[in-house]
């Protein structure tokens, strides 16, 4: 089955709710409340990366999560780290981080890869381009999906020469990132594409700007959580090992529709076809 990711953003400026979860306490609470509402992973951030973004330092933003992921561990939960810096990825694994969530996929820290071979910790390398403040100006392609592909083949060829396990290695094609809302449609169009590649996928669309377009104009925010659980199911029905979501709750009410369509039916069928790919180190209760 495809995992849910829960976003925990522990920053000021996050685009979709920055400053909600910015103190340790709310942050903690917030995580233990996506747990409950069906969330097999926490992902938390401590660094803005939404278009426009100031940079902080590894030291603000490791004072930002440490404390949060070494509390939401001790209480059971599973704890991605959403980190472009090696010392953060670091110090988020020696608290109890189970996955390396990286949007750089190694391009912005050349520690990182050496950081993901040592752990050993699942590493999810997503496409990149640039930083937050430059990431819009690079989003040129004559065939997106062919040339997201092809520069994802590259990151893995440069992760494994560095010695990360292949097994190790999930894919994200980076919706949003250097990407302009046409480019995001035809990727989650094509994700079956990404098959070629041979690891496994995740997705994150969750309340990005291009799910407006299939929203009324000037709509709040909190409405892209529908197109967002609608995106959760095509990504799971294409194979995704997981989706990164801010409304947990919506996408596993969406997704568990989906499992009940897969339930094996009297003639011995299936309802959809479906497999969900995953590292081989990955367990899952």
């Amino acid at each position: 089955m495809t995992l849910i990711m829960g976003v925990l953003n522990v920053t000021p400026d996050s685009f979709s709710d920055g400053g909600q979860w910015a103190s340790t306490d709310a942050a903690i609470e917030h995580g233990m409340m996506l747990h409950t509402q069906g969330a097999d992973l926490i992902d938390v951030g401590g660094e803005s990366t939404r278009p426009g973004a100031t940079r902080v330092s590894p030291e603000q933003e490791q004072q930002r999560i440490i404390p949060v992921v070494t509390e939401l561990v001790r209480q059971g939960l599973r704890l991605s780290i959403d980190t472009l810096n090696a010392a953060t990825a670091r110090a988020a694994a020696n608290a109890g981080a189970c996955v390396i969530n990286d949007v750089s996929g190694g391009l912005a820290d050349p520690g990182m890869a050496g950081i993901a071979a040592e752990t050993g910790l699942t590493y999810v390398a997503m496409h990149w381009r640039a930083h937050a403040q430059q990431m819009d100006t690079l989003a040129d392609y004559d065939d997106v999906v062919t040339e997201v592909i092809a520069e994802l083949r590259t990151r893995v060829d440069v992760l494994t020469r560095a010695g990360v396990a292949r097994e190790q290695i999930v894919l994200d094609p980076g919706l949003g990132f250097s990407k302009k809302p046409e480019h995001n449609w035809q990727l989650l169009g094509r994700l079956d594409a990404f098959a070629e590649l041979g690891l496994p996928v995740m997705v994150g669309a969750s309340r990005k700007r291009f799910l407006a377009e299939v929203l009324p104009v000037g709509a709040p925010l909190p409405d892209r959580d529908l197109p967002t659980a609608v995106v959760s199911v095509l990504a799971a029905q294409a194979g995704a090992w997981a989706v990164r979501v801010h409304d947990v709750a919506a996408t596993r009410t969406a997704l568990n529709v989906l499992a009940s369509v897969q339930q094996p039916t009297p003639h011995g069928g299936r309802g959809l076809p479906h497999s969900a790919a995953r590292p081989s180190q990955w367990t899952h209760d």
